[in-house]
């Protein structure tokens, strides 16, 4: 969600505690909507400041979070840096309850005059923007610029005198007082829910509050004053909750106070102070975003492949069939020779000849090439013959390969959906380029450092260690390797999935953890999206690789089967 005015209020006056007379040692802008400011602040040194200016993410707090440079700053950074840097921050203002924050900054100028610039925030949707503004009020440049041509009614350019947007034509909720609030319900048609009667009557309260006043209300009207009037009084008394709503452990929603609303179906927690509340939340969801456009990107290479491998075996299998004509072509030649002494004459376009091969001896009509002679037309039949027998088993071994082609790249596809880390990411890219489906990246200035994959680790309720591969090498190294002999093999049957590993410890295993292993072992397949799945099981000793096979490819003996569904409450709670 955006930032509301009351939540950007409580920020404001967090950060203005620390900001006010600290120095700005370092201005970058990793990213086109992103600025980065390192102010070595009076109480805990030097702490970096982000002032973002995109659509999605516009906020100003403290980050803990590495960026990545790019090799040359943009020309708005290397602006920002002549004007800003060395200077002192003065002031940070919110004007009025407006989703504004200026920042006010202190310095000399090159003509060593001591000079006052700011550096405005707009945190307003499509025009959310951050300007520089210098002494004499005039822009100096701004992240985005808007002409005449973007909005008629107030332009955004260098020169330009600076003014602030103006306000929405409605009373502010938390200025109004109680008489103007009340006199308000008291027209409110009542016929929309209370909370889009909130959101329309009033400006500083955001969809989630009101969705969250009109439910402590108790989506009652008569007693929604009484809820206007405690909210309030708490955001009137500076009594501010950092919170942060999660679903799944995901990043939802934020807000300046606890929220009830989603009580029993949403987490909440809350934060020391909002730098952490949002760096939880934007960071959180921004390397959420980045993994999923990764997974998405190598997700449509996988598919690529596949597909590219599904024509070519078709493709294969075609001429396959067209070999099955072989020995026609053999016989063809055989009767040609057969009979050269009534082809003496000449050849035409086809000859029919006895078939004394056969029981019944049928007529046969052989096509013949007019251009060539007999003997030349026995010789072309006996050379597709050959060329056939040759391509059959030539074709019959490329289609097995193929085929174990596909069903590794199925693998993949499975494996893709269910990365959970850049490292399963980059554990499945790096496979893929060793196997031949993906070309090597070529090596671009630094390398991105990203940590080993490591297999997935449960501990059942008897007490034995799971693991769980995440990527078909990691399970080859899993089942190969790390597996002791008399460890138990799990793998869902005919399906796509992990390779799942009990470690047995020479242990007998109870009823229990078998029940759970076949859980995980459906949970991390394909099976996932299903109901009851086969999982099959056995010592680690009965699993082999075939020669040649890709990676995670296997056959075993000596199994039993279990049935299992999957289980999302069972993976969180064994997961150690």
């Amino acid at each position: 969600m955006p930032l509301d005015a009351v939540t950007l209020s409580a920020l404001a006056a967090e950060l203005r505690g620390e900001l006010i007379g600290g120095k700005i040692e370092k201005i970058q802008q990793p990213q086109r909507d992103l600025v980065l400011l390192t102010v070595r602040t009076r109480s805990r040194g030097s702490r970096k400041l982000i002032l973002s200016g995109g659509v999605a993410s516009a906020r100003m707090h403290f980050t803990e979070a590495a960026f990545e440079n790019p090799a040359s700053p943009p020309m708005f950074c290397m602006l920002l840096r002549k004007h800003l840097l060395g200077s002192r921050i003065t002031a940070l203002e919110q004007p009025g309850l407006e989703r504004v924050l200026t920042l006010e900054a202190e310095g000399y100028d090159e003509l060593g005059n001591l000079s006052r610039k700011r550096l405005v925030l707009e945190l307003i949707g499509r025009s959310t923007n951050l300007i520089l503004v210098g002494p004499e009020g005039h822009i100096l440049d701004c992240l985005r610029r808007v002409d005449a041509g973007m909005n008629p009614r107030r332009q955004l350019l260098p020169g330009l005198l600076y003014r602030f947007p103006d306000p929405q034509a409605k009373p502010d909720f938390f200025s109004a007082g109680p008489e103007k609030r009340r006199e308000l319900l008291a027209g409110a048609d009542r016929t929309v829910p209370g909370d889009k009667w909130l959101l329309g009557a009033f400006r500083g309260l955001s969809p989630l509050l009101c969705r969250e006043l009109w439910y402590r209300a108790g989506e009652d009207w008569g007693r929604l004053g009484a809820a206007m009037d405690a909210m309030a009084e708490t955001v009137g008394a500076g009594e501010f909750t950092p919170y942060l709503l999660l679903e799944e452990g995901r990043p939802r929603d934020f807000s300046c106070m606890p929220i009830r609303q989603y009580a029993g179906t949403l987490e909440g927690r809350v934060y020391p102070d909002f730098s952490s509340l949002l760096d939880a939340y934007y960071t959180g969801r921004d390397k959420a975003d980045a993994l999923h456009r990764q997974a998405a990107e190598l997700a449509r290479t996988i598919r690529t492949a596949r597909d590219r491998q599904l024509r070519k075996l078709q493709n294969q299998r075609q001429e396959l069939v067209k070999t099955a004509r072989r020995e026609e072509w053999r016989l063809f030649g055989d009767l040609i020779t057969a009979n050269l002494y009534r082809l003496k004459g000449g050849c035409g376009t086809s000859v029919t000849v006895t078939d004394y091969t056969r029981e019944d001896c049928p007529e046969v009509t052989i096509p013949l090439d007019p251009r060539k002679s007999a003997q030349q037309n026995a010789a072309a039949y006996y050379k597709d013959y050959r060329k056939a027998k040759t391509a059959e088993q030539y074709l019959k071994r490329l289609i097995a390969e193929g085929e174990a082609d596909l069903e590794y790249l199925e693998r993949c596809a499975d494996l893709v959906e269910r990365v959970g880390s850049r490292a399963d990411i980059a554990e499945l890219r790096r496979e893929l380029t060793e196997t031949g489906f993906l070309k090597s990246r070529r090596a671009t200035g630094k390398k991105e450092r990203v940590p080993q994959a490591q297999p997935l680790r449960f501990r059942s309720d008897g007490g034995f260690e799971i693991w769980v591969g995440r990527s078909n090498t990691m399970n080859d190294k899993l089942t190969l390797e790390l597996a002791r002999r008399g460890d138990l093999w799990f793998h869902t049957q005919k399906i796509h999935g992990s390779h799942v590993i009990v470690r047995t410890q020479d242990r007998e295993v109870d009823e229990v953890t078998l029940a759970q292993a076949a859980s995980l072992a459906v949970w991390f397949s394909q099976a996932r999206q299903g109901g009851r799945a086969p999982v099959d099981y056995t010592r680690v000793r009965n699993v082999k690789k075939p020669k040649g096979a890709r990676p995670g490819g296997v056959i075993y003996t000596d199994y039993q089967t279990l049935y299992a569904v999957p289980d999302e409450g069972l993976v969180r709670r064994l997961e150690i």
